[in-house]
């Protein structure tokens, strides 16, 4: 990990911290850059989030894919976890913490969009990050390579309806415009933007696509961090109101990450794959693409909802439960191979 993934966590911290202050202390400008808005869509913020995928989907090969078949069981199973578990069971934690056991403490009016903001998390499988905790796992890298593509791929078609079945089982008002608009703008140009300066870069040679790679990485990262800044500046009146939200959105994401990448490394062990392809294919059924998450959130419910700070809240706690999960794939390698 570069400087930035390393310490993701404690940048987050900071950026909780700065961007609470200034919406405290400078509520004007915010105010102001929250209606720079293009249907429903923040120009600032959108400009931000395109900064955060691109380089991330960059890294994406969709050549890869014809590697499939050379762990179609690993692949199966990520895929199982990603698509018919993960959204799901986050929607049934969702409703139980959020609209049972937290819902005395939690504001009535945002339940909705808390669950909504857990769900667009959810439905937005991990892609670049996985590719750090994969190569900490010593995970197999053309596994890793295609079973990322694969989700790129699946979320250009399956992420709009997924979402909406989802939040339509919650009883939560799906914007379908603006919810097509953001798979547009922030899945599918995105990706066809990142191949075709990918195609560009490899024609030029591999080493200055490496190069490109590690020169945008940090980029990457500050837009995160920026966009963060901006949304806790909106959220700062909540947070200082009631600062065990945070805690409390964190527990059902915590839990969801625990579950699935051990049910998936279960699974893994169960049909026989090899352990290269059982750590790094838990870790991408565990973790989310909260940059996706995040923009959707924004572009769906507002800086202000509950929706937004869900999903930023997923990006606090990656990194920690993440890490906790490498160890645990590692440490655990024995157990895993033992016949």
């Amino acid at each position: 990990m570069n400087l930035f993934e390393r310490y993701l966590t404690l940048w987050v911290f900071m950026c909780i911290i700065v961007g609470v202050a200034l919406g405290q202390f400078f509520p004007a400008p915010f105010h102001w850059l929250g209606g720079l808005e293009v249907a429903k869509v923040n120009i600032p913020v959108g400009l931000l989030i395109w900064v955060m995928i691109v380089p991330m989907l960059l890294r994406v090969d969709f050549g890869a894919l014809h590697q499939v078949r050379q762990h179609w069981r690993g692949i199966g199973v990520t895929l199982f976890i990603n698509w018919a578990v993960k959204p799901f069971s986050m929607a049934l934690l969702g409703w139980l913490f959020i609209r049972h056991f937290f819902a005395p403490y939690l504001p009535a009016d945002q339940l909705d969009s808390y669950i909504a903001g857990l769900v667009l998390l959810a439905a937005a499988p991990c892609t670049a990050m996985v590719f750090v905790w994969s190569r900490l796992v010593n995970g197999e890298p053309l596994f890793t390579l295609s079973q990322v593509a694969l989700n790129d791929a699946i979320m250009v078609f399956a992420f709009a309806p997924l979402v909406g079945l989802l939040l339509g089982l919650s009883s939560i008002i799906v914007p379908w415009d603006t919810l097509l608009v953001s798979v547009g703008l922030y899945i599918v140009l995105p990706v066809l933007l990142a191949q075709g300066w990918r195609r560009a870069l490899l024609a030029r040679g591999v080493e200055v696509l490496e190069r490109t790679l590690h020169a945008l990485g940090p980029l990457s990262i500050s837009a995160l961090l920026l966009t963060l800044v901006l949304l806790f500046a909106f959220q700062g009146r909540a947070i200082v109101e009631q600062p065990l939200i945070i805690a409390m959105l964190a527990v059902p994401i915590t839990i969801q990450v625990y579950f699935t990448s051990g049910l998936a490394y279960w699974l893994n062990r169960r049909v026989g794959e090899v352990h290269c392809v059982a750590g790094p294919s838990a870790l991408i059924g565990a973790s989310n693409f909260f940059e996706l998450a995040v923009a959707a959130a924004i572009s769906l419910f507002g800086f202000e909802s509950g929706a937004a700070l869900a999903t930023v809240v997923g990006v606090l706690i990656e990194v920690p439960v993440m890490l906790s999960v490498v160890y645990l794939v590692k440490r655990s390698r024995g157990w895993y191979e033992a016949v």
